[in-house]
């Protein structure tokens, strides 16, 4: 049954010329893809082992419209389902990012729902291509990320360009030309492979942060594929990428102000300020010192342009205030003068950020620069640094600054446009931090078949399974028990 079924979605692919995917000519090259026998074994991991998962690799074309050429492997895991007699089918899984290694989130999804849902799926977890044990990108670059301040000054502005323009050439001559294969269209393409090599009609899904972008393309390129779709803390596709950093800018302003309220409450703790005010302003004063001459903590130096990302790394749930509040503290009193040591958290983040160790992103701008078109003059870039300064002094100059895509070689694919009915269920916090809460609306109207359900009035990014909520849990687990949407949207609070 399972070789049938991998050769009628074959079959089927190359009948409808992959149909929504954009690939012409696109026949029986294809099927041995689709047809091919995965072996499964242990996963050389002890967290993934001592659960019981096991590992695979799939054989995916690097370019789907050259499929017999070059090939890559993507790794997968799963842990198969208990309850064969209600089995349901798999579940492909997407941690976020772009970038995010998979294999492990298919365990964090597990204990996140109800054992009669979880034993009723074969969990499935995917590094997607470019990442992890598929394929990675590794351009070994000089700092982490791509994604970071461009300071006060215009000849900070005037380093960023070059700065990212040097991203983009080490990507260039490391990678090559299969880097511009590393998109969230061919990893849709990839799931459907996998799909079909396991030999099931459908997936159902669960994907949080960029995995509900990478879900909605998978909708969009394959409509009839999909089963039972939850979107969790989602981008809206018309905004993806450049558009949902730039929406980032004023809610973390507004999250920073809830913090800075919450820090001077607790004064007598971390010596800020007593007012809400004298903390945003003491951290304002932090970058500005920072600008004028790097704070030395440890062994690194952190200046103006990532010492808000520092801010930003801890912003997105509101039961880090307190981690926040000590981080602060401690650079403060580095820019004192005081010798310090960060904790190790913090050192680790800083040696990842400053020094691109253990292993840098160049995986995710693959991705992000790959996926989508954006404006290539460093002007534009400059204007909306200083428009976004008045109201955004911390965090606008990090959601609007270049990056590294506007030097990358253009997209091969155009942007990916998600207009649907394929059902969903879409989850999202009103005070959402990095994908915020009308991008989950928008996403919701997108694919007019589905139901959004609200948190209201809770700062937190990825909701099912980090914050215990009745309401969320009971609408997730539902749909993917009973495959039933509510019957209208759902609002959550708190508790």
């Amino acid at each position: 049954m399972k070789r049938v079924a991998a050769v009628l979605a074959a079959l089927a692919v190359g009948a409808g010329v992959l149909a929504g995917t954009g690939i012409a000519g696109a026949e029986a090259p294809l099927s041995r893809f689709y047809e091919q026998d995965v072996t499964w074994k242990a996963c050389g991991d002890t967290a993934l082992d001592q659960a019981g998962a096991q590992c695979a690799e799939v054989t995916v074309p690097l370019d789907y419209s050259k499929p017999q050429d070059r090939t890559i492997k993507v790794a997968i895991s799963r842990l198969k389902a208990t309850d064969t007699e209600h089995r349901r089918g798999i579940m492909l899984s997407n941690p976020g990012g772009p970038g995010g290694a998979g294999l492990h989130f298919m365990l964090y999804i597990k204990g996140a729902m109800t054992p009669e849902v979880s034993s009723r799926y074969d969990l499935i977890g995917m590094d997607p291509r470019g990442i992890g044990r598929s394929a990675a990108i590794e351009c070994a670059w000089p700092i982490g990320h791509m994604l970071w301040s461009a300071g006060l000054k215009r000849e900070d502005f005037s380093d960023a360009v070059r700065t990212q323009a040097d991203l983009a050439r080490r990507c260039a001559r490391k990678e090559g030309d299969r880097i511009g294969h590393i998109t969230t269209r061919n990893t849709a393409r990839d799931m459907d492979v996998i799909r079909g090599a396991l030999g099931e009609a459908k997936v159902s899904y669960f994907g949080m942060s960029y995995g509900t972008y990478l879900g909605a393309v998978f909708t969009q390129m394959f409509p009839h594929r999909g089963d039972r779709i939850v979107l969790d803390s989602a981008i809206d596709p018309a905004a993806y990428m450049a558009g949902s950093i730039r929406n980032q800018g004023a809610v973390n302003e507004a999250a920073l102000d809830e913090w800075a309220s919450w820090t001077a409450a607790r004064d007598a703790d971390y010596h800020l300020g007593t007012t809400g005010r004298q903390v945003r302003d003491r951290v304002q004063v932090l970058i500005r010192q920072a600008a004028d001459s790097p704070i030395r903590i440890g062994e690194h130096l952190l200046d103006e342009r990532f010492l808000p990302m520092t801010l930003f790394t801890l912003l997105p749930d509101a039961r880090y205030n307190a981690h926040l509040a000590g981080r602060v503290r401690q650079i403060a009193d580095a820019a004192e003068g005081k010798p310090m040591q960060p904790s190790k958290d913090f050192d680790d983040e800083l040696r990842f950020t400053l020094k691109g160790r253990p292993q840098d992103l160049s995986s995710q701008a693959a991705v992000i620069c790959g996926d989508a078109p954006v404006p290539r003059d460093p002007e534009w870039y400059w204007r909306n640094i200083q428009r976004s300064r008045a109201d955004q002094p911390v965090f606008g100059p990090y959601a609007n600054n270049i990056t590294a895509c506007a030097s990358w070689a253009p997209p091969r694919e155009p942007r990916t446009i998600v207009r649907n009915d394929v059902p969903a269920l879409i989850v999202q916090a009103t005070r959402d931090t990095r994908t915020v809460y009308q991008e989950g609306v928008n996403l919701h109207r997108a694919m007019s078949a589905s139901r959004l359900v609200t948190l209201q009035d809770v700062r937190m990014h990825g909701i099912f399974g980090r914050l215990p909520n009745a309401c969320v849990e009971d609408a997730v687990n539902t749909y993917f028990r009973d495959g039933t949407l509510p019957a209208a949207n759902v609002t959550c609070h708190a508790g």
